[in-house]
Order: C-alpha cells, then sequence, then structure tokens
C-alpha cells in the first residue's frame, strides 16, 4: 500500500496545467516600446536647421531619393548632412553628378559609346535656403550646380496654412532661365 499511497501524493501535488496566456506582461512591454519610439522618433528626423521662406507652391512627388543641398543663416553650405566648404563644393557636386551617371550605365547598360544613347535621368537636388540670406548666396550654389550638370533643382520652402512643405520646382538659373 506503501506504493499507492506515494503515488497519489505525486499525482495530488500535480497541477492541471493553464490554457489560459496571461497579457498583463505582453501590454507592460508594449506600453514600454511605444513610449520608447514615441520619445525617439522626432530624434530621427535629419537635416539642418533652417528656416525655410514661404510659397504656395504645390509638392512635388519624387521616386528616388534626392541630395539635399542646405545654405544655414550662417551661409554654411551641407551636402545632406556633412558640412562643404565653397572652395570643396564644385568638386563635390560633379562627384555627385558622375556617380548619377554612372548608375544610370550600370542600369541601362550603355558602355558602348558608339551605341544611341539614351538620356541619362537627371540626378535631383533638393535645395534648402534660410530665408535671411542673401539672394547672391543662393545664386552663387545655383551657378555651382549649373556648372557641374545638375540641372534638376528643386528649391524647398515651407507651405501656406494649407500645406505643411512644398517643393518648387526650377532649373539651374546660371543663365537667367527659370522654369
Amino acid at each position: 500500500m506503501g506504493s499507492i499511497s506515494s503515488r497519489r501524493r505525486k499525482g495530488a501535488a500535480r497541477r492541471p496545467l493553464m490554457a489560459e496566456i496571461n497579457v498583463t506582461p505582453l501590454v507592460d512591454v508594449m506600453l514600454v516600446l511605444l513610449i520608447i519610439f514615441m520619445v525617439t522618433a522626432p530624434l530621427m528626423v535629419s537635416g539642418v536647421a533652417v528656416n525655410l521662406p514661404d510659397s504656395r507652391a504645390k509638392a512635388l512627388e519624387s521616386k528616388e531619393k534626392p541630395i539635399t543641398i542646405t545654405i544655414d543663416s550662417d551661409g554654411t553650405v551641407h551636402v545632406d548632412d556633412d558640412v562643404v566648404a565653397m572652395a570643396d563644393l564644385p568638386a563635390r557636386l560633379q562627384a555627385i553628378h558622375e556617380a548619377s551617371l554612372a548608375r544610370h550605365e550600370e542600369v541601362s547598360g550603355d558602355n558602348d559609346p558608339d551605341a544611341p544613347s539614351t538620356a541619362a535621368p537627371e540626378q535631383t537636388i533638393y535645395l534648402k535656403a534660410d530665408r535671411i540670406l542673401n539672394y547672391g548666396q543662393v545664386m552663387q550654389v545655383m551657378g555651382e550646380l549649373d556648372h557641374a550638370g545638375l540641372k534638376k533643382v528643386a528649391l524647398v520652402t515651407t507651405g501656406t496654412s494649407s500645406q505643411d512643405s512644398s517643393i518648387s520646382k526650377s532649373r539651374s538659373v546660371a543663365k537667367g532661365s527659370v522654369r
């Protein structure tokens, strides 16, 4: 009989399996993750702080990621997030243009110089300039863009009350032509 009572004790000590999931720890973890993402999301926005001028132009839609050139209130030029001296800007813009052409050749396979060339899609450049800047400083950068062969320039502005921001499309203005 000793063996029967020992079996009962072992069997009596076992609890039936729970078929429920305790959701409280899951909710706690999700709330912590939500708070972390809410705090860090505004910090993920990169770029240079610029007080942009207002415009009533409609926003452009772009398929590829454009290069952003920013001129801040001090006149410092930034290509994407990198500070570039005005003396180094032509070489940097030329490198961007050559990289764009090389990317087009890789995609299209136009390595034969005798083949009829298909026009390479132009690299889109977003130009952001602080509203207090001298017009001449902005035109100097636009002239360098034109000289480097980058003709597709969009001027970034803040929108009116109905729009948050807009990008007005223009062409480089080395000879005074604007589209």
